[in-house]
């Protein structure tokens, strides 16, 4: 975060220097007030362009067995171009390759999923999906795959048939 702010504040300065240069090759004829637009100008199009191209960036640098299972775009009124261009703001991946299957009941895959948010570091949040049933829980110590009749004390989260963690998890 302290690397964007040193950027964006270059930004500025570029954004003026444009504007200096704007008016030294008008002969101070173009107006005083172009510097600060065109610095502020400048910093306000890296910010959004950085905005814009963080989930790109970020996605990108998932190591191979990891993949985006959900993209949470979001428009905002003090953001008013993110209604034409809504903006990825965090995304969750799950860890298809070190999923594991249980041994007693094979419907159910352990599998990690990290959440991403922009200017906010990823957290690792264990899952157990229940590939049968079409469902997931929170993997827990105390959580056991072992005689369906008994009552469980997970809490199981229901997940659409197209869901990309449940095709990405159960499919190969």
């Amino acid at each position: 975060m302290f690397w964007e702010l040193v950027a964006t504040v270059f930004a500025g300065l570029g954004g003026a220097g444009i504007a200096l240069l704007l008016r030294k090759l008008t002969k101070q004829s173009a107006p005083k007030w172009l510097v600060p637009v065109f610095a502020g100008g400048a910093m306000l199009g890296f910010q959004i362009q950085g905005e814009y191209e963080w989930y790109d960036h970020q996605a990108s640098l998932l190591p191979e067995g990891v993949v985006v299972v959900k993209a949470v775009q979001e428009e905002a009124p003090w953001r008013p171009w993110s209604y034409v261009f809504p903006q990825t703001i965090r995304f969750i991946a799950a860890d298809v390759a070190n999923s594991a299957t249980n041994k007693i009941d094979p419907n159910l895959v352990l599998v990690d999923l990290y959440f991403f948010e922009r200017r906010h570091m990823a957290k690792r949040v264990p899952q157990i999906v229940d590939c049968v049933q079409k469902a997931r829980t929170d993997f827990t110590q105390s959580f056991t795959a072992s005689d369906k009749s008994t009552q469980s004390t997970a809490t199981w989260h229901p997940l659409e048939r197209d869901d990309l963690l449940l095709k990405a998890v159960c499919t190969g």
